[in-house]
């Protein structure tokens, strides 16, 4: 009858005309983040604004790399003569492998693609290396930043540039046009966070007497 109110119609069929806020947000933050890491990549390519320090933001990379740093941390672990080096070298190599497995996981987790403008010609490569989030650079800048400030007995003055050193990396990311602002932020706090794992689960000949056989 005309005058029976009509059925409801199944929710997956309504539109939805007031997205949520927090869509919203989400979308207007990653818009920001987008549109700002692109102004920052200013060394993304060689006719970027700043496209002749290219070279040297490259350089700052290969420092922040894992393969160097597993090579010399596993070269330093086969010279040393000092048991407490080796506890110490030992456990950094433990922490740069834990931080290669967990960034690993989350890029092939998320699957987000790097900057549109960047340029593909990275130091070492592999398969996820593809994706952008989170920055390994960055994670593993805060994590080797934390444990040589914990670890080593260093000067004042080294100590500040064991800081700087870890912010240029992480800022060399968004400058090369690698990655996005996010990328970088929260692989910073993803190599915090691990550091706090490493020091959780530190190896020694007490906890692992198997390891310190090998040496």
């Amino acid at each position: 009858p005309g005058g029976a109110a009509a059925a409801p119609l199944p929710e997956e069929d309504c539109m939805k005309l007031n997205p949520s806020f927090v869509g919203i947000a989400l979308s207007s933050l990653l818009a920001i983040d987008l549109w700002a890491s692109k102004r920052l990549g200013v060394c993304a390519g060689e006719g970027s604004a700043w496209g002749s320090a290219r070279p040297l933001m490259k350089v700052i990379e290969v420092s922040g790399h894992g393969i160097p740093w597993l090579l010399g941390t596993f070269y330093g672990l086969c010279q040393s003569d000092s048991s407490a080096a080796r506890e110490v070298l030992l456990n950094l190599l433990f922490a740069l492998l834990l931080d290669l497995v967990m960034v690993a996981v989350v890029k092939g987790l998320v699957k987000r693609p790097r900057p549109t403008h960047n340029k593909m010609d990275m130091f070492v490569t592999i398969s996820v290396d593809k994706y952008s989030f989170p920055s390994g650079h960055a994670t593993r800048a805060a994590l080797v930043c934390r444990f040589v400030l914990r670890h080593l007995v260093l000067a004042v003055p080294l100590r500040v540039l064991v800081v700087l050193w870890a912010l240029i990396v992480s800022i060399s990311r968004v400058m090369l046009g690698r990655h996005n602002m996010t990328d970088v932020l929260f692989g910073l706090l993803l190599g915090y966070a691990l550091y706090g794992v490493v020091e959780h689960c530190w190896l020694s000949p007490a906890t692992a007497p198997a390891l310190f056989a090998l040496w």
